[in-house]
């Protein structure tokens, strides 16, 4: 047993088992042992100051019995002197019986028929008593038995103990209570063989059933008041059962109550248990979801709370990792794009530029003025477009470090619209539907980053327009704003897309999108543009409009 525990660690529940039983079990039933010998004790002891307090009881109420008796026989007796004939007293007997209804029935008897008439006019049933009158004769007052215990044993009416009076010379039974047979033989048999006189005295060899007698020398009676087997189960037996069962119950909650904890501490501990096993596995969101209740130690909450706060700080810095190099990946794609696009995008206005201003410096042609001038137009649109991809790239460090200056002033909106129209390429010559034009309402602005936005969206919806669909600009007014919408025929996007197509970054990626060139900056360039004029950009796509953009800008009410 030693080595066997020597060689393995016991678990918690195992441990608190065996503390248990040797801790709380053990001196909880060497408890219980004492406590039912000392409670039979007592009780043992109880039952015999019983038994004899009511042997003394009976014996006061026959004392007392008896007086009354005697006093009443004895004026009887004095009164029946004075009577000269029969007939007067047996008048004066019928009177008596009248008042003293206890009584069954009186007479005089000659004393040589006395004998005679006790058994033939007196039934088992009824008890006699005696007084001499003068003349040879005797007072004969007949009780019943059942007055007679009524008298004895009113006192004591309610206990179940068997309680007999005996004559002393013959042992013959005078009156009883809860009388048994059997139990009244044994009692007689039990008796000793010299009896002591006005004296309880317990005698009998059945254990835990006292059985008590009291000798009177006057009137010559014996009292038996034996204890029954029901009252010693219900004081001796009753109570050890209780405390046998009340011992069960506690050492049954305490193991239930200990069983509880122990399964709620052993499951918080298992929840610690696999939150590290999924760390140490790179499971960085686990947390320990404890069962918090009044068995949960302070400790172990404690411990929980603490490890999940270690636990999110690591989580943050792997999200955060795994942020920088999302970002750093991006940043790389983004690198290859700009490459791409700079190589491309700028290499077109720059061939443009470089062909027309080769034209003009030729000397070798003659070139007529109508064509100079269209050169340098050609030359001038291409260097703003240069300038504005230039701006699109350089406001962007302004736009995420929120350091983005503006001069907001007010401006007609149909004159941003018109001038973003001018600067927009559209090679493709799709079809611009402006509906602002002949709105004169004034926004609040800052002039080149309104235009950069309108150019930026218009560029957007003319790049991923299907083929032959117009490009619509329209506007409305709601809650002292207006809001111009830039609409084209476009396919459904998901919800979820379109929220991220503000992140830097993010293109819709489809068959349209891997033909068209692009590095997915405008839209977060014209959000960051618009939230520092005060104003708000939301993107929709259904059925009924397509693609949407719409731009929330404040009105000049003056």
């Amino acid at each position: 047993m030693v080595q066997f525990f020597s060689k393995r660690r016991l678990k918690i529940a195992e441990q608190i088992i065996i503390v248990i039983f040797f801790a709380v079990l053990i001196p909880m039933i060497v408890s219980g042992i004492i406590i039912n010998n000392i409670n039979q004790q007592s009780n043992r002891a109880q039952l015999k100051s019983a038994a004899i307090l009511i042997s003394k009881i009976v014996s006061e109420e026959i004392d007392v019995f008896e007086q009354t008796t005697n006093n009443d026989l004895i004026q009887i007796v004095t009164t029946l002197d004075y009577y000269k004939s029969p007939s007067q007293e047996e008048r004066y007997l019928d009177e008596v019986l009248k008042k003293f209804s206890f009584y069954k029935e009186f007479a005089v008897i000659n004393n040589s028929k006395l004998e005679q008439y006790k058994a033939y006019n007196i039934p088992d049933n009824y008890y006699v008593f005696e007084r001499p009158l003068n003349n040879n004769r005797t007072l004969v007052a007949i009780l019943d038995i059942e007055t007679l215990k009524k008298n004895l044993f009113k006192t004591v009416s309610e206990d179940k103990r068997q309680i007999y009076v005996l004559k002393n010379d013959d042992m013959s039974l005078v009156a009883s209570s809860n009388y048994n047979k059997e139990d009244f033989e044994e009692s007689v048999k039990l008796l000793p063989k010299n009896l002591r006189e006005d004296s309880p005295t317990v005698y009998g060899d059945v254990k835990n059933r006292p059985i008590v007698y009291l000798k009177k020398s006057k009137p010559n009676v014996l009292i038996i008041v034996n204890t029954t087997e029901d009252i010693k189960r219900d004081a001796i037996d009753y109570n050890r059962n209780k405390i046998i069962l009340s011992i069960i119950v506690t050492v049954l909650s305490v193991f239930f109550v200990v069983g509880l904890y122990t399964s709620y501490l052993y499951t918080n501990i298992r929840q610690l248990f696999k939150a590290i096993i999924a760390i140490s596995k790179g499971n960085y969101a686990r947390r320990i979801r404890l069962l918090t209740n009044i068995f949960t130690p302070f400790e172990l909450v404690f411990l929980g709370t603490e490890f999940n706060k270690m636990v999110d700080q690591i989580h943050k810095s792997y999200v955060q990792l795994k942020k920088k190099n999302k970002e750093l990946k991006q940043l790389n794609e983004f690198r290859s794009n700009m490459i791409d696009t700079v190589s491309h995008e700028f290499r077109t206005p720059l061939t443009s530029i470089q062909g027309y201003t080769s034209r003009l410096l030729r000397t070798d042609i003659e070139i007529d003025e109508e064509t100079k001038q269209k050169s340098l137009k050609v030359i001038k649109r291409q260097s703003e477009r240069l300038k504005r991809m230039i701006e699109d790239l350089l406001v962007i460090p302004d736009i995420e470090g929120s350091r983005l200056n503006v001069n907001l002033v007010p401006i007609p909106i149909n004159t941003v619209i018109e001038s973003s129209i001018t600067l927009v390429k559209n090679d493709a010559n799709k079809e611009i539907i402006n509906n602002v034009s002949d709105c004169e309402i004034e926004i609040f602005a800052d002039n080149d980053r309104i235009e950069q936005v309108f150019v930026n969206l218009i560029e957007n919806a003319i790049k991923y327009a299907k083929e032959n669909t117009p490009i619509t600009i329209d506007y409305e007014i709601a809650e002292e704003k207006l809001i111009v919408s830039v609409q084209n025929e476009y396919d459904l996007i998901p919800r979820e897309k379109l929220k991220t197509l503000f992140e830097k970054f993010t293109r819709v990626d489809d068959k349209t999108t891997r033909t068209t060139r692009g590095t997915g900056l405008g839209l977060f360039i014209v959000k960051g543009l618009l939230e520092a004029m005060n104003g708000e950009i939301r993107l929709y796509s259904n059925e009924e409009c397509g693609f949407c953009v719409k731009v929330y800008m404040p009105i000049n009410s003056q």
